[in-house]
This record gives C-alpha cells, sequence and structure tokens, in this order.
C-alpha cells in the first residue's frame, strides 16, 4: 500500500517535507541553475561527501603503502639542532629495519624524518593538513597529500602505520601521541608499540602520568609501559622490531591454537 501526500508534502530522497519545510523548488531545479548562492558548498550534506572523498583518496593512496612507521614532533625545530639532528637519525634508521617513514609533511622534526629516511633510499610519505596558516609540504616526500579535516588525517596515521615515534613537540604532537595511546589502551589497534624519543623533555610527563594518573588510580597499573622512553634511535628501532616480532608469534600461535581446537571438535 502506498500513502498519497498532501499538496503541502514532498518526498526529497529517502525524506519526507511538510509544509513550511518544502523548498520553492526542486533539488535538480537547484542543481542546474547556476545562478544563486554558493552556500550549498558549505552545508553539512556536501561536507559529508568532501569528508567521504577525503577518506576513498586517502585509502587509495595509501593502500599499498609497506609497513610504516609515523614520526611525530614539532615543525617548530630549526635544521641543525639536536632534536632535528635526531629527527634524521631514526628515519635513516627506521628504513634500514625495512620501514617506510610517515610525517605530518611539514617541516622541522616531519621535515628531519623525511629527509632521514628519503636520503637513506627509503620510501618517505607526508600527510599534511590545511592550517589557517602557511606550512607546506617539505621536499623530502616520495608521496604527499594534503587533507582539509583533522580527523580524516589522523585515521590514516594509525590506519597505515605499525608505530609511532614521538619526538619532542607541541599540542599536535600531543594529540596524536595520546590518541595512539588510548587506542591502544582500549585494544582498538593492535601490534602498535609507542616510543617517546628525548628524555628530557618527555621525563616530566612520564612522572606526572606514574606519580599523579596512576597514584590516583585513573589509569591502570600497566597503563604505563604502553609507550617506551629512550635517547638511542637504534634502541627506539629494536623496541619497535622487537614488538612486531612478539605480537607475530603471539598470533601464530594463537591460529595454531585455534586449528587445533577444531580438529578436536570434529
Amino acid at each position: 500500500m502506498t500513502s498519497e501526500l498532501s499538496p503541502q508534502s514532498r518526498r526529497q530522497g529517502p525524506a519526507m517535507l511538510r509544509g513550511k519545510a518544502v523548498p520553492p523548488t526542486t533539488t535538480d531545479q537547484r542543481l542546474l541553475d547556476s545562478r544563486g548562492p554558493s552556500d550549498w558548498l558549505h552545508a553539512d550534506p556536501w561536507r559529508v561527501l568532501r569528508i567521504q572523498a577525503e577518506f576513498v583518496e586517502g585509502f587509495g593512496l595509501l593502500a599499498e603503502l609497506p609497513k610504516a612507521v609515523s614520526v611525530f614532533g614539532s615543525a617548530r625545530i630549526k635544521p641543525g639542532s639536536d632534536e632535528y639532528e635526531l629527527g634524521v637519525e631514526i628515519g635513516a634508521k627506521l628504513h634500514q629495519a625495512g620501514y617506510a617513514v610517515v610525517t605530518g609533511g611539514g617541516p622541522g622534526i616531519m621535515e628531519a624524518a623525511n629527509k632521514g629516511c628519503n636520503d637513506a633510499g627509503g620510501l618517505s610519505v607526508g600527510l599534511g593538513i590545511e592550517l589557517p596558516f602557511e606550512q607546506s609540504m617539505n621536499a623530502h616526500l616520495d608521496i604527499g597529500m594534503e587533507f582539509r579535516y583533522f580527523f580524516v588525517r589522523k585515521t590514516m596515521f594509525v590506519k597505515y602505520s605499525q608505530a609511532f615515534v614521538v619526538l619532542p613537540g607541541g599540542f599536535g604532537t600531543l594529540d596524536e601521541l595520546f590518541e595512539a595511546i588510548t587506542l591502544v589502551q582500549t585494544k582498538k589497534i593492535t601490534r602498535f608499540p609507542i616510543v617517546l624519543m628525548g628524555t628530557e623533555f618527555w621525563k616530566p610527563l612520564f612522572d606526572w602520568i606514574n606519580g599523579t594518573l596512576l597514584a590516583k588510580g585513573t589509569i591502570g597499573p600497566d597503563d604505563p609501559d604502553l609507550f617506551h622512553l629512550t635517547d638511542d634511535p637504534d634502541e627506539a628501532v629494536r623496541y619497535i622490531v622487537d614488538g612486531h616480532t612478539k605480537a607475530e608469534q603471539a598470533l601464530i600461535e594463537q591460529r595454531a591454537q585455534a586449528a587445533t581446537a577444531e580438529e578436536a571438535d570434529a
């Protein structure tokens, strides 16, 4: 049985509009009539399509990316500084361990890690973000993409990286760090080592986590072990490789146990 609409009602795709909600023109009319305001470009339904397009473009660009590690750190760090040189070194060593390097694509620590990887012959990736102030993509990228939306970009970092290395940075760096820790803590992502490099910079945060959060019971007793603190690039890379090796061995054992259980039930 079909229902009839009153003259004051109109179906618009899956929606039913009635009374004053009925627009004076149809969707086709508004699409084909180019004379008029462009406010629709900034309406939420159009934004949904734009967001969808960013996900599709990002997934398409990165789908065949080999195993990778994302490196985060401040865009304000200058070339020649100790932190910058540390970024260059970790970028090179990650490539030597068989990883592509993914950064935010900008200057500072991001540029350093991309440079280290690129100069060593590795695959260097930058995922930039549209900002109100100028921040161009650095010159050491094999693959680069600039996003409109932070949450789409952050999804790409997590989906296409197998670990995070976090060097000294500001609010953006802290945002990426704590999102990664939260995702690991809640088991939204697995086999995901997180390394903080720069003990002098990170130790006050580490002490606060242990001395305040843990002491107050706002985190679990094992939560401080979700990340590793070091100054040594070799130790950082070894921690990542060992973490992935242990995870792969555990997965093999789980599959073997599952196969054994199925055979026993057969």
